[in-house]
């Protein structure tokens, strides 16, 4: 599937090529990244925090663009905040490293540096691959294995720490110069693991029976309040995250003219 998924794509971009624009951008990217899941099921930027990465995004006519990007930043949630499950109390923090290929299609045509088509909307859609690490109290809460992961409670064993990705979003283009372009984009990433927050399954201890002293064991039920087998996430609903920001962006020209074939004249772009 994934084979020809990728034979379909590369000739999209082979029939495009003939009317390319023949440029690519280099450019940096800042905002924010926030989460969605156990800890904070619908509440879009609550809990935001920053976010930084580089991209480069290959133009291929004024319509259609694909983009490489290395993002990184930091997710976090809390049940005190977010109000998900007072009687849970759990949180955690999590820097998160995104690697993503996207193809963007804008509204109307754009190319910097173009004083006619010089602005327009746009939506992303593509695949991403990225790492995670969630952390308590400067504790790494996967080495702990809070939901008895470590101990194979119920059959169960660590999670990974890095997974896939869907990105898509939105976004909007300006042309500030000649080179120079700027885009604001919000992009969620829905992601194949319920474990960005550490908070999937059920608890494993007797929460009468935890020591306070021990973080592997407190850390899994801090209220002190449950019993095995109670419910601690949701396993059927995977967890979401987002970077939303500003790209700052500079073109080069790949080629600065070309011959048209039909009449023989050279264009500029």
């Amino acid at each position: 599937m994934l084979k020809k998924t990728g034979i379909i794509f590369t000739l999209i971009l082979l029939g495009f090529a003939g009317s390319a624009q023949r440029s690519f951008e280099v450019g940096l990217f800042a905002g924010g990244a926030y989460y969605l899941g156990d800890l904070n099921p619908v509440k879009h930027f609550v809990q935001s925090d920053v976010a930084y990465g580089g991209l480069v995004r290959y133009n291929i006519n004024p319509r259609w663009a694909v983009k490489a990007s290395v993002y990184r930043g930091k997710i976090k949630a809390d049940d005190e905040i977010t109000k998900a499950n007072t009687s849970r109390n759990l949180g955690f923090e999590s820097n998160i490293t995104d690697v993503s290929a996207i193809v963007e299609l804008n509204f109307f045509k754009y190319v910097t540096g173009n004083t006619l088509n010089f602005v327009s909307p746009y939506i992303f859609a593509g695949v991403s691959f990225f790492m995670f690490n969630p952390v308590a109290d400067g504790v790494d809460l996967r080495d702990i294995g809070t939901e008895g992961q470590n101990v194979g409670y119920d059959g169960r064993e660590p999670y990974e720490p890095y997974s896939f990705a869907i990105p898509f979003g939105f976004g909007f283009k300006f042309s500030l110069n000649k080179r120079l372009g700027v885009a604001f984009e919000w992009g969620l990433r829905k992601t194949f693991t319920d474990y960005l927050d550490d908070v999937s399954e059920t608890y494993y201890l007797d929460g009468e029976a935890i020591s306070q002293n021990n973080p592997s064991e407190y850390l899994s039920d801090p209220t002190l309040d449950h019993k095995p087998g109670m419910q601690r996430g949701d396993p059927k609903t995977k967890d979401w995250y987002n970077f939303t920001g500003i790209t700052l962006t500079y073109k080069f020209n790949l080629f600065k003219n070309y011959r048209c074939r039909d009449f023989g004249t050279r264009r500029k772009y």
